[in-house]
């Protein structure tokens, strides 16, 4: 497993958090997502044989966010 943590731009509520989480663990490889609205980042456990971090960061602009 790896760790990542991913800038996350435009969340402005705890919906928002949901959203973002929502969108990373319904990813195949993803152990653990945590969403931080103050600090604007998702820390996301992966396995980087089934996932890759350009598709973490598309989840969560697919999910209408900023991801850096």
């Amino acid at each position: 497993m790896e760790e990542i943590v991913i800038k996350v731009g435009g969340m402005s509520c705890q919906g928002c958090v949901k959203g973002v989480g929502g969108a990373l663990q319904a990813l195949p490889g993803v152990a653990d997502v945590a969403v931080s609205l103050d600090a604007g980042e998702a820390r996301v456990r992966f396995d980087p044989a089934q996932v890759s971090i350009v598709e973490l960061r598309a989840a969560i602009e697919d999910a209408g966010f900023d991801a850096a």
